[in-house]
């Protein structure tokens, strides 16, 4: 087994229908942040003692969550206020609320330039309304907003290109915003497979990892797009994590409820680890080497250690 199963943590139980979206990891502090969006709250996790800390209220309908550690920052996306949420690890009680486009979901961030991006769902009512919106964090103020070919999902920023990727799940592409130049699509790669979901960026051997509704997960040359392998999954997929460490992918599934890890030099699944049904979403501790998914059922997180 390549994940073993270390505790599990009680979360606060729901307050609406729904359960938990993204989240990520603020090395310094040993703090994880996930979206409980049923509550429309961050819970905050010690990943030290693996012990629930609080709650962060009042970010309604939060979905994404995204830490910079290099500027010691925390970004949520707060899909039902049309905002993005944006605090210091010490300093929660400053947040701020920046608004964006309608339904903001994925986020990516480029440290250098304080931009943060906001890929928004849009509203079918409303058409011409997915598109992504870039922040200058420093200035509280959308500098762009960038019309998109259909409905965003997850997105990352690739220092070394200096680009922003952004699913787009119909048509089946992921588009290439140039952080230089962030008012205008750079590129568009054609993804092979519907529905592209959950991405995540191997930065040191330049591939994306691109899970997708049709149950493919599919690997891309990061400078050109070109499709160099594709995996059948266990499921449709969500949340997807990389840890470069032993290069395994995690492959957040809902549906049965798996995680299927994915050995990423031969693209090839090494284990397929029952979790619950609903589990979408996990995060990974690089430090401790640890993966937390989060169970909308039970409201908890298990925890599971990497053994390589």
């Amino acid at each position: 087994m390549a994940l073993e199963h270390y505790t599990d943590i009680a979360l606060p139980a729901h307050h609406q229908p729904g359960g938990f979206d993204h989240a990520a990891v603020h090395s310094a502090s040993a703090r994880l942040y996930v979206a409980h969006t049923a509550n429309d709250a961050l819970d905050v996790i010690d990943c030290a003692t693996d012990r629930y800390l609080h709650s962060i209220p009042n970010l309604i309908g939060v979905a994404g969550v995204l830490v910079s550690d290099e500027r010691h920052l925390i970004f949520t996306s707060n899909r039902r206020e049309n905002t993005v949420g944006i605090f210091a690890p010490d300093a929660e009680a400053a947040l701020v609320k920046i608004p964006v486009g309608i339904g903001p979901n994925g986020l990516a961030y480029d440290p250098g330039r304080h931009l943060l991006l906001a890929a928004n769902v849009g509203a079918p009512a409303q058409p011409g309304s997915t598109t992504v919106s870039l922040v200058d964090v420093g200035a509280h103020a959308v500098v762009a907003e960038v019309p998109v070919p259909g409905r965003t999902r997850w997105a990352v920023f690739d220092p070394r290109q200096e680009v922003f990727f952004v699913n787009i799940a119909d048509p089946a592409v992921m588009v290439v915003i140039d952080a230089r130049t962030p008012t205008r699509i750079a590129n568009t790669y054609a993804i092979p497979a519907g529905g592209p979901h959950g991405l995540e960026l191997d930065s040191t051997r330049q591939r994306l990892f691109c899970a997708c509704d049709a149950q493919q997960l599919v690997c891309l040359e990061a400078h050109s797009g070109r499709v160099l392998a594709e995996l059948r999954l266990s499921g449709a997929p969500d949340v997807v994590f990389l840890n470069a460490r032993y290069g395994h992918l995690y492959v957040a599934i809902g549906d049965p409820g798996v995680i299927d890890v994915i050995e990423t030099t031969a693209m090839r699944r090494i284990e397929t680890l029952e979790t619950e049904r609903g589990a979408h979403t996990l995060a990974f501790d690089a430090e401790r080497n640890k993966v937390y998914v989060f169970l909308p059922q039970t409201h908890r997180a298990a925890v599971y250690v990497e053994k390589g």
